[in-house]
């Protein structure tokens, strides 16, 4: 088969951002579907805690569907399936019509998180360099976009954010990683056509010419591995940092904007400043990730940026004013933007390192279709960390400052500190420094 790495790369870019737009266009309304629907901070958690539990459902249904028709297939569906939830919910003209459209958006948010991943994670392997901090820099653009957007519309009605739903539609259609098979496998020894040569290899992630690099050890062309257990503990391990990522990310992008409307009444249409220089700093940062990651290593980055989103958070917490507070949510941003990206790019590295791996497949585009499968399961397992932070930031935010945001906003303030014993974790098998 005869396709451009290249295009493929694009198609990848694209479901990130949609899924990016989407997210971040719904999360801003949120004051006014707490308007609308006369919600509170309590009846938003528990909402929220639904639209999470059943994005992890659609994860666990990624997992298992991804082996039977690919996750280019699962990408297209989810984004239909999205394209139906968002107008539900927009122009609900009934209760049960939004929460039956929130329901709908949490089930596709889950398919498009896992399926998204394991395409950038097959793509970074084909790469043999990082992909995903650029990849997850998309989605960060999406919600910039979808930001500016909402600051935009801001004095508008809910219902004119309906027209987001064309971004998923075009994404539905972009030309992702082909399903492989199996027996597929042959014909990839013998040497596939690819539209795109793959850049050099990094240090840390290939071996010598000729082998693929399996774990630590590299085996010579013409031989194939014994398949290992999935090496658990550390994906736990780096699972655990993503959980504080996303608790923290989830937080800020769903309650900051009802931080800055209840704690300060700010101007409803300038609601979405907590958001927008948060993503603005963060794919700064994340576009330069790779960079970053090589120069410094994983460890240093993540420890230092959760340092600094500690202090950042303080400042939010503290802020005696809404521009304050829009400063802290500035400096979060670029403090935690390399903590997902690089946690599934250790989870995948992990995942591979133990597959059944034909050594005579090139190492630019040779991931077998066990190898491939293999590492599907675990970034779709792997993206259940998501929504346990998820569950924290959204829910026990709501929760904990029901009366009071600012004691919300205190909890990941102090459990982000988790990311300087974890940062290790991440540096197995590292793409550059450690």
């Amino acid at each position: 088969m005869t396709y451009s790495l290249t295009g493929v790369r694009v198609a990848v870019a694209a479901a990130f951002f949609a899924q990016g737009f989407v997210f971040i266009s719904l999360t801003t309304r949120l004051p006014r579907f707490l308007e609308r629907w006369g919600l509170d901070e309590v009846a938003l958690s528990l909402l929220l805690l639904m639209m999470v539990l059943l994005a992890g459902a659609g994860s666990l249904v990624a997992e298992h569907t991804a082996r039977r028709v690919g996750s280019a297939a699962l990408l297209r569906i989810a984004f239909v399936l999205m394209v139906v939830a968002v107008p539900t919910l927009v122009l609900a003209p009934a209760m049960a019509f939004f929460v039956g459209g929130v329901a709908a958006y949490g089930i596709a948010l889950g398919l498009v998180d896992a399926a998204s991943n394991m395409q950038a994670v097959d793509l970074e392997h084909r790469y043999d360099r990082p992909i995903l901090p650029s990849s997850h820099g998309w989605w960060t653009t999406g919600g910039i976009l979808a930001a500016a957007v909402s600051l935009a519309t801001g004095h508008l009605s809910p219902a004119a954010g309906v027209f987001v739903v064309v971004v998923p539609l075009v994404a539905a259609f972009a030309p992702y990683l082909p399903h492989q098979r199996a027996d597929d496998d042959a014909g990839r020894r013998a040497g596939p056509s690819w539209g795109a040569e793959a850049a050099g290899p990094v240090p840390g992630l290939t071996g010598p010419a000729g082998s693929r690099r399996t774990g630590t050890t590299s085996t010579p062309a013409g031989t194939t591995t014994p398949a290992e257990p999935v090496p658990w503990r550390p994906i736990w391990l780096v699972g655990a940092g993503l959980v504080v990522f996303y608790m923290v990310d989830t937080a800020a992008s769903a309650w900051g904007p009802v931080y800055l409307a209840r704690a300060f009444d700010a101007p409803g249409n300038l609601v979405a400043l907590a958001t927008f220089p948060y993503l603005v700093t963060s794919i700064v940062v994340r576009l330069t990730g790779g960079a970053l990651v090589t120069r410094f290593g994983v460890t240093v980055l993540l420890r230092v940026g959760a340092v600094v989103a500690f202090a950042a958070l303080a400042l939010v917490v503290l802020a005696p004013t809404w521009q304050v507070a829009v400063a802290g949510f500035t400096v979060l941003g670029a403090a935690v933007a390399l903590v997902a990206p690089l946690s599934f790019s250790a989870a995948g590295r992990i995942a591979a390192g133990g597959a059944t791996t034909p050594a005579g497949a090139p190492t630019a585009g040779g991931v077998g279709a066990a190898d491939r499968a293999r590492t599907d399961a675990v970034i779709a397992r792997f993206n259940q960390f998501n929504y346990v932070g998820a569950l924290l930031g959204s829910v026990l935010t709501g929760f904990v400052g029901a009366d009071n945001l600012r004691l919300g906003f205190a909890l990941p303030a102090v459990l982000v500190l988790a990311l300087i014993p974890l940062a290790p974790a991440f540096a197995r098998g590292s793409l550059g420094r450690r």
